[in-house]
């Protein structure tokens, strides 16, 4: 009876412990464009001491940059009753966002974070959103700079992103047509309606003589980046991209932050809050670290000749 006794107190000591582990379990929700984006928060969550399906559990579901399906995605990680949120992209943020949650929310990737209003500032977010963004307004200019650089005869400009709800084009546009202005541009052109437009912008510009694209940051491109830089090579258009990764697809050139610096500085602070940092004090982090990628084959491809200076100062020149 004793020894009954005492393997009833240890199973029951067990089912406590595992029970106490279930409610001390933290939920993260994520809403990403691609799969390495959350496997990329879970290597950081492990690294800082969280240990999967044990201690925390991690549910996403991943947006490929379609809006409407952001936003049922968005939905059904709010049914999650996710301790923390974590959103990559202008899509997913703009989703999240229209639920109006009070779930503590990181982003990363997502432009222009205080016009979008889902912070107040950048020192002191001031609500239960904060994060890390590829925002920084002079970056609008240096593309068209970069344009005019490696195809000086660039006159008509397309800006491509998508152009529906949530996925912000006004953070850059200032510093775009300033620049513009000054360096011979004569006409802009943008994408309207929904992202199918974003075709039809890339091919109406391979007709005009002197025609070149700027992207901006955005989901949708980001995600077919290889099929646009496909068809941005059959139109034969110089092009500016914002990552390395469309360089590495086909595109002639990129200019902008280190995207897996972003999103593991994000990931860091989803371990905060966990931890029970409020992300109201926790301020949005801007990019200070930029590269520049050419790609050479491209550039041969186009006819261009690329000047030594841009080579020279280049991150890497990928041949």
């Amino acid at each position: 009876m004793k020894r009954r006794g005492l393997v009833l107190g240890l199973a029951a000591v067990a089912n406590a412990c595992r029970a106490d582990a279930q409610v001390r379990a933290r939920r993260v929700g994520g809403l990403v464009l691609e799969q390495y984006q959350i496997d990329l928060l879970k290597k950081v969550l492990k690294e800082k001491g969280w240990v999967l399906d044990q201690n925390i559990q991690v549910e996403h579901r991943i947006t490929r940059g379609d809006t409407e399906r952001s936003r049922a995605f968005a939905r059904e990680l709010l049914a999650f009753q996710p301790d923390v949120l974590f959103a990559v992209t202008n899509t997913s943020m703009a989703a999240l966002h229209a639920e109006r949650s009070d779930v503590p929310t990181v982003f990363a990737m997502v432009s222009d974070p205080v016009g979008m209003h889902y912070v107040e500032s950048f020192s002191k977010p001031g609500r239960r959103v904060t994060g890390f963004t590829p925002f920084e307004p002079s970056l609008g200019g240096k593309w068209v700079s970069l344009l005019k650089e490696v195809a000086p005869n660039v006159q008509n400009l397309g800006i491509v992103y998508n152009p529906e709800p949530g996925n912000n084009s006004k953070a850059f546009r200032d510093s775009i047509d300033d620049v513009a202005s000054r360096v011979g541009i004569t006409s802009i052109e943008t994408p309207s309606g929904n992202s199918s437009d974003i075709d039809r912008l890339i091919n109406s510009l391979k007709d005009q003589p002197n025609s070149g694209l700027i992207f901006l940051p955005d989901a949708i491109t980001f995600f077919q980046r290889d099929r646009i830089a496909t068809l941005v090579a059959q139109c034969k258009l110089p092009a500016v991209y914002p990552f390395r990764q469309s360089c590495e697809a086909g595109g002639l050139l990129s200019y902008g932050v280190i995207i897996e610096k972003i999103l593991a500085g994000a990931a860091s602070y989803v371990d905060l809050i966990l931890r029970g940092a409020n992300p109201a004090t926790l301020p949005v982090q801007a990019p200070t670290e930029f590269e520049l990628i050419v790609n050479q084959k491209t550039a041969r491809q186009l006819g261009l000749q690329l000047p030594l200076t841009l080579l020279a100062r280049a991150d890497e020149v990928i041949s």
